[in-house]
Parts: C-alpha cells; structure tokens; sequence
C-alpha cells in the first residue's frame, strides 16, 4: 500500500527483554501504584519492540502480554480526562496523552507487523491493531480532542489488508475485552467509523457512554461493501470523506447500515411500549424518554450523515451560566447582593441611610447599566472558536449560554465543545427559537435570604417548557411555582434535554 504512511519505528530504544519469559518477570517488578506511571512504561516498552527487529511470532507474543498488562491501567486513569471542562489542566491533559499515545503506538506496532504474516494469519495482528486505534480514537473523543486524520488512514489500512487477506470478518476472541465475546476486524472498523459518522462530541457524557454501548452491540450488523447497495430499501453510508483524500482502488467505500437502523427503530419502539433501557441493554444512565431521544438522533446521523455546512463568519460575545443569562434577558443580576463585597455591602448600608435606596440604579434619575461577563468569540465557517486569551477560563458542554444580538437577547446552548491539535476551543452554538421570558422560581417565606434560581420560559404557543439550573431539585408532575413570567405555576412532565448546568423540562399548565 504506497499511500500507507506509519510514524517511523523508534531504533533509539531497546526492549526490557527479548521473549515471553523474560517480559512475564519484567511486569511483575513493575510497580503497580501508580497506573500512569505503569502507562507510560508499557507504552516505552511497545514503542522498543515494534522497532527492534525480532520475529514477528515473538513480536506478536509480546505485544499481546503488554496489552493485557495495560488495559487494566488504562481503564483506572481514563475517567481522569473523560469530558471534563476544557482546556484540561496539566495532570488530565498527562493521562489523556498517555492513553492515547499507548493505543497509538499498540495499533502501529500490530499493523506494522501484520505484512510479515500470510494471509492465512493476518486475522490477529490485524484484529489487535483494529481494535487498539479504535480505542485511540475513543480517547479523542472521551477527551472532547479533535480526532487526528491519521487515525482514519489508519483504520482505512487495516480494511485494505484484512479484505485483500480475506480475513476481514474471521471471529476472534479477545481475552482483554471478555464483554465482546468473538469479534472481527469488520466489527472494530464499523465501531469506529459509525461512532465518528454520528459525530461524539455533540453527545453528552452519558449519552456517549450510551451510544458507545450500543453501537458495540451491532458493530457487525453494519456491512462493508465495494459499491453501493442497488436495493432501494438499503441505506448506504459514503465512507470516502473519512479518508479525506481519494480512496485508493479496492477498498470498500459504503457501509451498508439498513440492519442497525432496524435494531435503532426496534429500541424506539420498545421503549415507547414501556421497555426500560436496562432491560434491552442500554444501561441504566439515561432515563426511557431521554434514550428515545437519542437514539432518534443516531438514526437522524446515520441516514443523512453529511450535514450541511455553514459559511457563516463573524464574532459572538457570549454569556455563560443561568445567572448571567438571567441578566442579560432582564438588565438586572437575580442575586446581586450576594456578590457584593465588603467595600461594596458598606456603601449600600450608607445609601440605603442616605437615600432609601440600596443600589445606585435605584436612585432617582440613575441610568440602568450592568456589566455582563462574556467571552467574545470568533464564528469561522458557522464554528465558534474562542480566542486563546480566554483559556484560564474551563467550560464544560452542552451549556446554557446567552448572547446580545442586535439589540435582542438569545438564549441557547454550546455544545459539541472540543479542543483543536492547537490548544484552541471550537463549539456549535444553538439559539432557541421560542419566546424566551427570564424569571425565577418562587420561593417560600422562610427562604428569603436563599439566593433565588433563575428560571427560563421558553413558550411556544401549546407547548411550554422550563430550563433551571441542573442543581435545581425538581420531581416530576410536581408543580412550580413562577415569578416574573406570564405563566404563574407549571408541572414538569418530562426532560428533554440536560446539560452540564441546565435542565430542560416539558411542562403543562397548572
């Protein structure tokens, strides 16, 4: 394959040991405290094997001792950098280097090794390398990390090999990942190109636990196929823009997901019937409705998996936070007093004694003004990306934000945050459409000195819905009670959507 290009192998380092018997005493003198230390040893480790030159049956064996040893590791620090708020802080930004860079170096070393096997035995170095840069690319996105291009390559190499080997869907199973049972090549690949077709970073950590969940229970349902399926019933999905170039002669360009959408509409329907997500496999994350809802959103990616592109350019100053949307819809913060400081409580003390009043907008003839906190970022082909010189600040999404547009206030959500190879943030913005009004939640004679919560009603003619802060104790059909809207009390009948702040509930009238 000439268009195949691999990192070169590291000749600088020299394995710890030589054959299976030597590297079984080498882990165990390792110390096993510290599993990011363990990490980046084994990684040291593969990177020395796959470029000293032994025979490629030992080579193998030892790859795979070193994987069994580095999985366990790799599953400890992996929550360490799991959609936590961006940029990661230097001891995440470690963990998530190590475990990426382990998989890396893993998959290049077994598709490095697996043209020195016949046909007849490609099936394991190419099932390993499979697996190994679809975990690579997993970490990218538990990481919220722009996924490298190279990894598509990559993937698109072991496709090539395992179909011109005829091994591309021969079982093997995985002592490593016991919960696949047996699993080819055709499974990991499909794994790893669905996940990136549905697009990760819009999900919500849950949600992509979910999704990763299912699509590895019909990873094999998909189907690769050298020219589109004829069968007008077939949906058939391009893989040629994953390559980013001209696909090479022989590789298959279509997978075929018709049978995952069966699977995907036999969920939706289960669901609405009253099945819980447990029990058809989905796990307990997610609430029924709220995998309903994903699930559509998987279907709506994989039958029209090329969204339309946007050329939009320009800057956004954005708000972030319940408290500041809440300003920026009312001209007034909701719980200023609970931000003043000393300096500032004092000489409200003297105006109030003074004047009556206990701020200076409420004087006689005073000029209304506040001063929102927002970031100013810059729209490039419909992506907002924020400016560098906001990166001691970490944002977590999907998150409430507001902005200020000629003249009117939105109100919408950020979502599909991720940090560029760069350091920079990108993001999606979405502006709710519907009659937004800023208010709070009605508080009780005894919480008068609790800070209020702010409350957003999103009216949309017949249909009502409510965000509050994701802190709020809310039950469902349990009323609330409003101040500073048009409607007075509501009921929370259902989520539609959570973020990392907010909550979102469809609500009737009282």
């Amino acid at each position: 394959m000439p268009w195949l290009t691999l990192p070169e192998s590291r000749t600088d380092l020299a394995p710890s040991f030589l054959e299976p018997v030597g590297a079984r005493a080498w882990l165990a003198a390792q110390p096993q405290a510290s599993a990011l230390a363990m990490v980046q040893l084994l990684d040291k480790e593969i990177e020395a094997i796959d470029g000293a030159g032994l025979a490629p049956a030992i080579a193998l064996e030892l790859l795979n001792l070193l994987r069994s040893a580095a999985v366990p590791a790799l599953v400890n620090i992996e929550s360490r950098f799991f959609r936590k708020a961006l940029p990661l802080p230097d001891e995440e930004e470690r963990s998530f280097e190590a475990s990426r860079r382990l998989w890396t170096s893993l998959g290049i070393a077994y598709l490095r090794l697996a043209p020195h096997f016949p046909s007849s035995d490609k099936a394991l170095p190419l099932n390993r390398a499979a697996s190994a840069l679809r975990m690579a690319q997993y970490c990218h996105f538990l990481a919220a990390r722009q996924n490298p291009p190279e990894l598509d390559r990559w993937l698109f190499a072991i496709l090539a090999q395992a179909e011109s080997s005829n091994v591309l869907r021969e079982p093997l199973t995985d002592p490593d990942f016991h919960n696949l049972g047996e699993a080819n090549i055709a499974g990991h690949l499909a794994w790893a190109f669905l996940l990136r077709i549905i697009d990760p970073y819009r999900l919500s950590a849950t949600q992509l636990i979910v999704t990763n969940r299912a699509i590895s229970r019909w990873r094999e349902l998909a189907a690769f196929q050298v020219e589109r399926d004829s069968d007008p019933k077939s949906v058939s999905i391009d893989l040629k823009p994953l390559f980013d170039a001209p696909l090479p002669e022989g590789i298959p360009r279509w997978l075929g997901v018709r049978t995952v959408l069966r699977k995907l509409r036999q969920r939706i329907d289960a669901l609405h019937n009253d099945a819980s997500p447990e029990s058809l496999k989905l796990g307990r994350e997610l609430s029924a409705s709220a995998c309903i809802r994903l699930l559509k959103e998987i279907e709506s990616s994989l039958r029209a998996p090329q969204r339309a592109t946007s050329t939009e350019v320009g800057e956004v100053d954005i708000a972030f936070g319940n408290e500041n949307a809440y300003a920026l819809f009312a001209d007034e913060f909701l719980n200023a007093a609970a931000t003043l400081d000393s300096s500032s409580a004092s000489l409200a003390h003297q105006r109030m004694a003074l004047f009556g009043f206990d701020r200076a907008s409420q004087m006689p003839n005073a000029v209304k003004k506040i001063n929102v906190p927002v970031e100013a970022w810059n729209i490039v082909d419909g992506m907002a990306v924020r400016p560098r010189e906001f990166n001691d600040i970490r944002r977590q999404a999907p998150c409430l934000i507001a902005s200020r547009q000629h003249g009117k206030p939105y109100l919408g959500i950020l979502f599909g945050l991720q940090t560029r190879d760069d350091g920079v943030l990108t993001a999606g913005l979405q502006w709710y459409d519907e009659r937004v009004e800023a208010g709070w939640l009605k508080r009780a004679p005894h919480e008068q000195r609790v800070p209020k919560v702010p409350a957003f009603l999103l009216n949309d003619g017949d249909d009502i819905s409510l965000i509050l802060p994701a802190s709020t104790g809310v039950r469902l059909g349990v009323g609330l009670a409003l101040e500073g809207t048009s409607v007075e009390h509501l009921i929370p009948a259902e989520v539609l959507e959570r973020g990392f702040d907010f909550v979102r509930y469809a609500c009737r009238r009282a």
